[in-house]
C-alpha cells in the first residue's frame, strides 16, 4: 500500500512541533490503510491534532521532551485509535472498512475436510470497532514505564 500523499501539506508543521520525523507521519498514513480507513482529503488537521495530542501524552507520561526512538510504534497505534475515536464520536467515520463479518475458527475436521466457522458472536458491530480502538489506545501503553524519567 503507498502512502496517499494527503499528509504532505501538514509534515513541515508537525516535524518541528513535535519533533518527529515525515516516516512517522508516513507511518501514521499506512496503518490507517492497514486498518481499513479510507484517507480523505479532510483528515489532515485532524491527523496533525491526534499526533500532537499523542505526542503530548508519552512526553507528559515519560517526562522527556520528545518522543523516544523506541516508542514510536506505539505512538502511531496511540494516533491512529485517537484519531479513529474522534471520528467516531464526532459521526465521521466514513470509508472504514473493517471486517467485522469474519468469524473466528469453530472446529477443523481433517477426514474429508470440513471447517467449521463460529458465527454466534456476542459482540455487535460497534463492539468489535470499540475494542479495535482501545486496542490502538492502550495496548503498548505499558512500553512506556521503560521510558518514564522521574520528576523532581
Amino acid at each position: 500500500m503507498p502512502v496517499t500523499g494527503l499528509f504532505d501539506g501538514m509534515k513541515a508543521t508537525i516535524t518541528q512541533a513535535t519533533g518527529l520525523t515525515d516516516d512517522f507521519i508516513d507511518d501514521v498514513d499506512l496503518r490507517l490503510q492497514s486498518l481499513g480507513y479510507v484517507i480523505q482529503d479532510t483528515d489532515d488537521w485532524t491527523v496533525a491534532f491526534s499526533i500532537h495530542k499523542t505526542v503530548n501524552a508519552i512526553k507528559n507520561e515519560c517526562n522527556v521532551h520528545a518522543v523516544p526512538e523506541g516508542l514510536t510504534q506505539v505512538a502511531v497505534d496511540m494516533t491512529c485509535g485517537d484519531f479513529l475515536l474522534t471520528k467516531k464520536n464526532s459521526g465521521q467515520l466514513l470509508g472504514f472498512v473493517l471486517d467485522l463479518n469474519s468469524a473466528a475458527l469453530k472446529q477443523i475436521q481433517e477426514g474429508d475436510t470440513n471447517v467449521v466457522f463460529d458465527v454466534s458472536s456476542t459482540s455487535s458491530h460497534e463492539q468489535r470497532l470499540d475494542s479495535l480502538i482501545q486496542y490502538l489506545l492502550d495496548y503498548e501503553k505499558p512500553q512506556l514505564v521503560a521510558y518514564r524519567r522521574m520528576k523532581w
